[in-house]
């Protein structure tokens, strides 16, 4: 028999409990009972949305990949428009501002959610992989402008320029000054004058 009051969204109000306490506590303060607490919700109501903690967490992570379409979107728009280097750097700044830096710790951290996503998305880290796809077609749209090299891979450059980025946001204790990314971007990215 039902206790309570209706919840609305309760999906969302649970991802965003989660997204508070991986910002806040890191990857290992993450429990069925802290999302339920952080929510304000019963933890029963957790496991009558998601089979299991593991699932809830797969159903998460898949959602912030998700999350990210509106960013690509606006970083292709951004093509042909502005400094190849400002737009890198303020795209790669805002998608490591997230919870994105939480989110590969978060999967790093969990076996059992590695293996579930293995499930449906069987390459890299959820998170990064579909950044380094966004930083990819970016770079591919200015190449085919003129803005970059015409040489220049694409591919390599954006898992390197993702991997050299997260390695500066990677210490939750801080977070860097937007010099040291734009630093970063302008030493692998070399624009066509």
């Amino acid at each position: 028999m039902p206790t309570g009051v209706t919840i609305r969204e309760v999906r969302a109000q649970l991802f965003r409990a989660a997204d508070r306490i991986l910002l806040r506590d890191g990857p290992s303060a993450l429990t069925s009972r802290a999302v339920t607490t952080e929510a304000g919700v019963a933890k029963g109501v957790l496991h009558r949305h998601f089979d299991d903690f593991d699932a809830f967490l797969a159903e998460f992570v898949l959602d912030r990949v998700e999350r990210m379409d509106t960013q690509a979107a606006a970083l292709r728009e951004a093509a042909g428009t502005g400094n190849v280097v400002d737009n890198l750097t303020d795209a790669l700044t805002a998608l490591f501002e997230s919870v994105a830096v939480a989110v590969v710790a978060l999967v790093s951290f969990r076996d059992d959610l590695r293996a579930r996503l293995r499930d449906v998305w069987p390459a890299g880290v959820p998170v990064l992989t579909e950044a380094a796809i966004m930083i990819g077609t970016y770079l591919a749209a200015e190449r085919d402008l003129g803005r970059i090299p015409a040489d220049a891979d694409v591919d390599t450059l954006a898992a390197m320029l993702i991997g050299s980025t997260h390695l500066l946001f990677a210490d939750r204790a801080t977070t860097p000054d937007a010099s040291a990314v734009r630093k970063v971007v302008a030493t692998l990215v070399r624009p066509e004058a």
